[in-house]
């Protein structure tokens, strides 16, 4: 008898140790989760706008009871968009404040460096900010959760329909010289060769370049008459604003990258005109859909400043998280957050974001994809999704079930998703 309670009790703590494992980050009162932003790099406008997004969710789950009574917690850490500090920065989130997740890490290059770190640890890289195609293939892994269109999605779909459009015959690209701007010229080559044409000219920029007056004498010296953008922030913006002091006006087109209140907001009269792909529309506070309107001045109200894009990203993420670890239930574990988000599909939001569900082997939610144009100083949608997908966007898998609808404040709702 005494050997079997030995026994007994053996298998229980091996359990015990097991579940503790696969729950890193998870307490009886308490789920940490990370998030490695930009905040002092070239794209700190992005990632302080998503931190801030993500707190805001985390802030209405804890004021309503968090997630089967654990409060959330968020772990930040600035990577300044530096894939060596990204590398750091999740070294600390897993190792010290042992994480159980990281959520909306942004960038492609710093996601890339960092994600072997946690793997090693068995910790989710969920819905990182980045639309490039390694943050659920190449390789595929469990662990990877994707939110965004690829950047080869995007410009492989959306730039035949605009050169077609305008008609356009010589069409050229400038690109970041990395992971990301890569991913954006493998598209618009793709996209191109579909209609039996190629690039006329590319250009590239290092990471965190200012002057792009040869890159933009390049393209004018080549005629042409389109434009990709494999640009973010400063560089979208310098690039068109060379062009236009250069009497160089061909058609822009940026990814997602480049959809920001902030291209307007800095290039002023110049951006006019400059197209990008988009999933989530922009947050104005003078929206005329009441449900954007409503969440961008709570947003407001709450941190002292308009939101953008990247806040809608920030608390969508939060959200999606949160709808996986209450379908999870009371015993929130790794596998069984794995399980529970491959059983979930989650409608269109407030925001006119694409459905989107996971399942085994499936971690892109959705390759849907829109067009948005600079009209008048502002986002203007201009076209339907399009994708492979679009034309599941009105049904969802027969095995997925369908997520419970949030609120903000218990009566009106902040997203559909």
């Amino acid at each position: 008898m005494a050997i079997r309670t030995v026994l007994t009790a053996a298998v229980i703590a091996l359990a015990a140790s097991m579940a503790c494992a696969q729950s890193q980050g998870v307490s009886k009162n308490e789920i940490v989760l990370g998030t490695i932003q930009d905040l002092s790099g070239p794209l700190a406008a992005y990632g302080k706008q998503a931190r801030n997004g993500m707190q805001l969710r985390i802030d209405e789950a804890n004021e309503q009871g968090g997630v089967y009574e654990r409060k959330l917690k968020l772990a930040v850490e600035d990577s300044g968009y530096d894939p060596k500090k990204a590398v750091l920065a999740a070294q600390k989130l897993v190792e010290q404040e042992k994480i159980f997740a990281l959520l909306g890490h942004i960038g492609t290059a710093p996601n890339i460096a960092a994600m072997p770190v946690l793997f090693d640890k068995g910790v989710i890289n969920f819905l990182p900010l980045t639309g490039a195609r390694e943050m659920y293939e190449n390789p595929p892994h469990k662990l990877k959760y994707a939110l965004l269109s690829p950047y080869y999605e995007q410009m492989r779909l959306a730039l035949p329909k605009l050169v077609a459009e305008k008609k356009a015959e010589k069409v050229c690209i400038i690109y970041q010289d990395d992971d990301f701007g890569n991913e954006v010229l493998k598209g618009a080559e793709a996209g191109l060769k579909s209609m039996g044409k190629d690039l006329v000219e590319k250009t590239t920029f290092k990471r965190g370049a200012t002057d792009f007056s040869s890159q933009v004498q390049k393209m004018k010296s080549a005629g042409c008459d389109f434009v990709v953008l494999g640009t973010i922030i400063r560089e979208t913006v310098g690039t068109i604003a060379e062009s236009r002091k250069n009497g160089f006006n061909p058609t822009f087109l940026g990814t997602v990258a480049a959809y920001s209140d902030l291209i307007h907001k800095l290039g002023g009269k110049a951006v006019d005109g400059m197209y990008a792909t988009m999933t989530s529309q922009m947050p104005y506070t003078d929206e005329t859909d009441l449900a954007i309107r409503f969440w961008a001045n709570k947003y407001k109200t709450r941190f002292n400043e308009d939101p953008t894009i990247f806040s809608v990203y920030g608390y969508t993420i939060v959200d999606m998280f949160i709808k996986g670890a209450r379908k999870t239930g009371p015993q929130l574990t790794t596998e069984g957050f794995l399980k529970a988000m491959d059983l979930t599909s989650f409608p269109s939001d407030s925001f006119g974001s694409p459905k989107m569900y996971f399942a085994p082997g499936r971690r892109l939610g959705s390759d849907a994809s829109r067009l948005s144009q600079i009209t008048d100083g502002r986002w203007k949608v201009v076209s339907d999704y399009f994708g492979t997908e679009a034309a599941m966007q009105a049904k969802a898998p027969p095995a997925a079930a369908t997520a419970t609808k949030s609120t903000t404040n218990g009566k009106k709702p902040a997203t559909k998703s």
